[in-house]
C-alpha cells in the first residue's frame, strides 16, 4: 500500500509530536504512547488497541510480517506515514530497529474494570520503578497463565514505551490495572485473595505455602520492599496475609524483582498442576 505521507525532516512537527510521547507528561496529556517493534504492534493490534498512526522506516529492508501488518492496519483506516531514517530514529525507542513504530491510545485499566478469574493467582507489584522489570514481570505473568497484574503505587507508567518493549507486547494481553496500595488492599480483601508477600525475612520458604488458586503474590520494589500497610492489614485480620522467602546462599540479600516473580509464578503453576 502507498503511505499517506512521506517525511524526510527530523524537525517535522508530526515527528516532534510523536517523539514527545517518550515523556510521561506527554503520555498523560494525550493518552497516547509509542509502540516500537513488530511483535509489540502485532499483539496490540490483536488485542484491539486503537492505533492512531504508524511510522515506517523507508530505509529498512523488506519484511513480510511487517507488510502483512501494514495491510491489516491500513484496512482499519490507520494513517501510515513513511519516514526517512533520521526522523524515524528520532521516534524509534529501542535499539532493535524493525522498521515500524506505532502511536497508540493505551493506558492501564482501573480496579473497577479489573475482572479476573478467582481460581488463578494475580501478581501485585508495589512501587516497582524500572520499566525493564515491569515488562519482564508481564512476560512472566503471560507465560505462567497468571490471572492478571495489579501495579499499586507504580513508579513507572505501564504505558511507558520501554515497558511495552520489555514486555514484548504482553502488556496488551495480560489483564493489568493501576491503583493505590490502599485500594489494592481493599480489592484483595473484597475478593478474599490470600496475600503472599515475598520478603527477604519471610516467615516460610516459598514452596511451603499455597501460591496456586485465589492468591495475590505480592512483590515490592528492590529499594523499598513491601509497604507496612500490607502487614498492618494482615495483623488486623483484614487480609489473609503471609510472607515467604527465597534462600540466598551468596552475598546478595535478594533477587531481582522480576526473577522473584518468575520463581513464585512457576511454583504456583507447579502446585496447580499437582493438585
Amino acid at each position: 500500500m502507498n503511505p499517506h505521507e512521506h517525511i524526510t525532516s527530523a524537525s517535522n512537527p508530526r515527528v516532534r509530536q510523536a517523539a514527545r510521547l517518550r515523556d510521561a507528561d506527554a503520555r498523560r496529556e494525550t493518552g497516547l504512547t509509542l509502540i516500537d517493534g513488530l511483535r509489540e504492534m502485532s499483539r496490540a493490534t490483536a488485542a484491539g488497541v486503537v492505533i492512531e498512526e504508524v511510522f515506517l522506516d523507508t530505509d529498512s529492508p523488506a519484511n513480510a510480517t511487517r507488510d502483512a501488518l501494514i495491510e491489516t492496519l491500513a484496512a482499519r483506516a490507520v494513517r501510515i506515514v513513511a519516514l526517512a531514517r533520521k526522523p524515524f530514529e528520532k521516534i524509534a525507542f529501542g535499539s532493535r530497529n524493525e522498521g515500524m513504530v506505532g502511536v497508540a491510545r493505551f493506558s492501564a485499566r482501573t480496579l473497577e474494570s479489573f475482572h479476573v478469574v478467582a481460581d488463578r493467582p494475580v501478581l501485585v507489584i508495589e512501587g516497582v520503578e524500572k520499566p525493564g522489570n515491569v515488562g519482564a514481570i508481564l512476560r512472566t505473568a503471560d507465560a505462567a497463565g497468571i490471572a492478571g497484574v495489579l501495579a499499586c503505587d507504580p513508579r513507572t507508567d505501564p504505558a511507558n514505551p520501554a515497558v511495552i518493549r520489555a514486555s514484548l507486547g504482553t502488556v496488551f494481553t495480560v489483564p493489568l490495572a493501576v491503583a493505590t496500595a490502599a485500594a489494592t488492599i481493599d480489592w484483595c480483601a473484597l475478593h478474599s485473595r490470600r496475600v503472599i508477600a515475598a520478603l527477604p525475612t519471610g516467615g516460610v520458604l516459598w514452596h511451603e505455602t499455597t501460591l496456586a488458586g485465589n492468591s495475590a503474590i505480592l512483590l515490592g520494589s528492590e529499594a523499598h520492599g513491601v509497604s507496612r500497610e500490607w502487614r498492618e492489614a494482615g495483623a488486623s485480620g483484614r487480609l489473609d496475609y503471609q510472607s515467604v522467602r527465597l534462600p540466598m546462599a551468596g552475598s546478595a540479600d535478594s533477587l531481582n524483582v522480576s526473577a522473584t516473580a518468575a520463581v513464585l509464578c512457576y511454583e504456583a503453576v507447579r502446585q496447580a498442576t499437582n493438585q
